[in-house]
């Protein structure tokens, strides 16, 4: 399955029973917007709430990082998700959080995946069909996760790789938060970035209408933030999830697509023992 499939893709395959659409919407704290709000307020037919917030491991202290396989595994299959099934995420903004919904199943296995590309924000503009209100409970699957640990990087990964310099880290977050040019969003995180991480802001690789870029375009983005055709790229941002459209956008230009620092800046930032640039 493509990382992305187009909106008339998804309309034409909508009555398919073998296809779950998850909404994977999130917003951040100073947002002062609700997703699941959102998602029973407007939504593509048949969707589920994919809650990246709940789907996550719950005892780190850290934002949404990646539960146990068994946790994973119990909660998207209560949202009808099976091995057999195909699966596309969407958010309500256009490419944003739905990458790391796609991220996170290919991280336990999951390869008949996509991101609806220009998300709910497309859809509506293009006048097809939505619907509100409760949704109907889904049909329980059953997944078998299988992990994949050669996409997931921890915080000891991330401190070797300051000596070795086997992987390029690419941060997604906005330059003026890379060069430590504002505070960060989160209280009690330094500013600045990981010695030797490349900055390359996730907006870069979307459209004006929030789609991504055609896969040269792509390109082009990541060979100015130093990415080769055989790079080992790592990515990170404020927690592990727009680092995730950076993988995606990865695999749309067909170039390696990486591994993902989950802990990302609320980790990094938020300790006094890991060494920061500000520049």
């Amino acid at each position: 399955m493509d990382p992305i499939v187009s909106t008339d893709w998804l309309a034409a395959t909508l009555p398919c029973t073998d296809l779950v659409v998850l909404d994977a919407s999130w917003y951040m704290p100073g947002d002062k917007r609700d997703a699941r709000a959102q998602f029973a307020a407007e939504r593509i037919p048949g969707a589920r709430f994919f809650d990246i917030d709940r789907i996550a491991d719950h005892e780190s202290g850290l934002p949404h990082m990646v539960p146990a396989a068994s946790r994973f595994a119990q909660l998207v299959g209560e949202l009808g998700v099976s091995n057999d099934r195909r699966v596309v995420f969407y958010d309500q903004i256009g490419v944003f959080s739905a990458a790391r919904g796609r991220w996170m199943m290919r991280l336990f296995g999951h390869d008949r995946v996509a991101v609806l590309d220009g998300g709910l924000p497309k859809w509506r503009t293009e006048g097809r069909a939505t619907e509100c209100g409760p949704a109907s409970a889904p049909v329980p699957g059953v997944f078998r996760p299988a992990l994949r640990a050669g996409m997931l990087r921890g915080l000891g990964d991330l401190l070797d790789n300051l000596d070795s310099r086997r992987e390029l880290v690419l941060d997604a977050r906005s330059a003026d938060r890379f060069h430590a040019r504002v505070s960060e969003p989160r209280p009690g995180l330094r500013a600045g970035h990981m010695p030797g991480a490349h900055n390359l802001p996730f907006g870069e690789l979307l459209t004006p209408a929030q789609t991504l870029r055609p896969r040269e375009e792509l390109r082009e983005r990541f060979a100015r933030a130093g990415v080769r055709e055989n790079t080992a790229v790592v990515t990170s941002c404020g927690s592990g999830l727009t680092a995730a459209i950076l993988n995606l956008g990865l695999a749309v230009a067909g170039l390696p697509e990486g591994a993902l620092y989950d802990g990302s800046w609320a980790e990094w930032g938020g300790r006094a023992d890991t060494p920061i640039v500000e520049d």
